[in-house]
């Protein structure tokens, strides 16, 4: 996602997961096996891990 796009926060996951653990990615996978463009980016100012998908806005 581009900075430009706005988008809508599904779920916040913090960065520090255990080695091997990917909870925002398996998150983002559910939400995509159920139709919906779920992606994950970081945000660095709060050290997380965001599911987003575009926002209805446009």
């Amino acid at each position: 996602m581009s900075a430009a796009t706005s988008a809508k926060v599904l779920e916040r996951f913090p960065a520090g997961a255990p080695r091997g653990s990917w909870p925002a990615e398996e998150y983002a996978a559910r939400r995509r096996a159920e139709g919906e463009p779920a992606t994950v980016v970081m945000d660095l100012e709060s050290d997380a891990f965001l599911v987003v998908v575009p926002s209805d806005d446009d």
